[in-house]
């Protein structure tokens, strides 16, 4: 007995070690943010980052001004959704669904006790932000155009063959030619050390431009980091302050919103925390062109310019579906655009039905084959939706 307890505490001690020896290791080598990334995720159960992780960061506030309360539909909450559309909402974990038909609230609902002043995880909704402040940039003369060099803001990559001709728009538009790979699961990758690490603009800044910028698109998380890199010292202020004073406040925003930080910069190609209400007013103000009340909150060929997708982006047979930061399918009936996130964060726009979907949740619907890049989920919302506001619920 004596002589197998010490066989087992011999293990025990071996084991340790070599968990030691790894965890010195992963920090020798640079990689110490995987062990932020063990501890946030796995250790509470997640295979990847989820809605309620701002409690795991360090955040920047987006503050509100004078709250503006919705406008009810006359409709308000007396419709009824689809059986189609409340599986695919509870099946993949829904926590917040809102309809707004005509610039009014038409339909709200909550679940697992997630409510209008909850503030949950956007992920990559936040790159539409990031690039709604370029356009606000622009109007400001902070920035030239959409076709102004990167390096003049960012003269660190003036020595970088291709960096030095990659622009602003090349960012906003995934076709800047920047090395990297979009990777949201696998421990040791640039994705997660810009997540879960402690200095994302000086991780970037040590990379390089891998091909010629304005060419075909490829989605990277990088991109709009480097644009708001670029839009910080354009303006000399935060992305989470310069969205607050042009946009949060003058559109009456509910709650005050946060931003999670990653060194002192917002860590700006995910992680704005807000709630269902406050982002149907973003899509709102996509719908509108800009215009909030009578205030051109954001200039209206800007927001064309989001809209509107350059083929040449694309390959021949591949569908065109992004471009200045908003996911696009035009081929559908009728066509709708969006803002997309890691989980299944929709806010979906279909102008010709004067409609915003916002949709939050834990987990999303597979890939559409049929469509390529936009997942299942965004069609049965758009689809469904459409069934309610045209009064075909069973």
């Amino acid at each position: 007995m004596k002589i197998t307890i010490k066989i087992l505490s011999g293990i025990c001690i071996g084991i340790f070690c070599v968990i030691l020896l790894v965890i010195a290791g992963l920090y020798a080598s640079g990689n110490g943010y995987v062990m932020k990334a063990f501890r946030t995720t796995i250790l509470k159960g997640y295979s990847t980052t989820y809605i309620d992780d701002y409690v795991d960061f360090n955040n920047s506030v987006i503050r509100a001004g004078m709250p503006q309360p919705w406008e009810l539909h006359e409709n308000y909450n007396q419709i009824r959704l689809t059986d189609t559309l409340r599986k695919e909402l509870e099946d993949f974990h829904s926590i917040a669904f809102a309809l707004v038909k005509d610039g009014k609230l038409l339909y709200e609902e909550y679940w697992d006790g997630y409510s209008d002043s909850s503030l949950t995880n956007s992920f990559s909704m936040a790159k539409t932000m990031t690039t709604m402040l370029l356009g606000k940039a622009i109007e400001q003369s902070y920035v030239k155009s959409v076709d102004q060099p990167l390096a003049d803001f960012l003269p660190e990559f003036l020595d970088d063959s291709f960096g030095k001709l990659a622009t602003v728009g090349d960012l906003a538009t995934m076709r800047s030619g920047f090395s990297w790979e979009e990777d949201y699961y696998t421990p040791i990758n640039m994705t997660t050390e810009a997540y879960f690490g402690e200095n994302v603009e000086k991780q970037l800044l040590k990379r390089h431009f891998e091909s010629h910028p304005g060419g075909k698109f490829k989605y990277l998380s990088a991109n709009t980091q480097l644009l708001a890199m670029a839009l910080k010292r354009a303006t000399g202020k935060s992305p989470a302050l310069y969205f607050s004073e042009e946009f949060w406040q003058p559109m009456g925003m509910e709650h005050d919103a946060l931003w999670s930080l990653s060194g002192d910069i917002e860590k700006s190609f995910c992680c704005v925390y807000s709630g269902v209400r406050d982002f149907a007013r973003l899509g709102l103000l996509m719908l509108q062109k800009g215009n909030w009340k009578g205030r051109q909150i954001l200039d209206s060929a800007f927001v064309e310019w989001m809209i509107t997708p350059d083929t040449a982006a694309f390959e021949p047979d591949e569908p065109v579906m992004y471009a200045g930061s908003v996911w696009i399918d035009d081929t559908h009936n009728p066509p709708f655009y969006g803002m997309m996130g890691h989980l299944g964060q929709r806010i979906i726009v279909v102008p010709d039905e004067n409609l915003v979907i916002v949709r939050l949740g834990k987990e999303k619907d597979s890939v559409n084959p049929r469509r390529g890049h936009l997942d299942t989920d965004v069609y049965y919302f758009v689809e469904e939706s459409l069934k309610i506001i045209n009064g075909q619920t069973p």
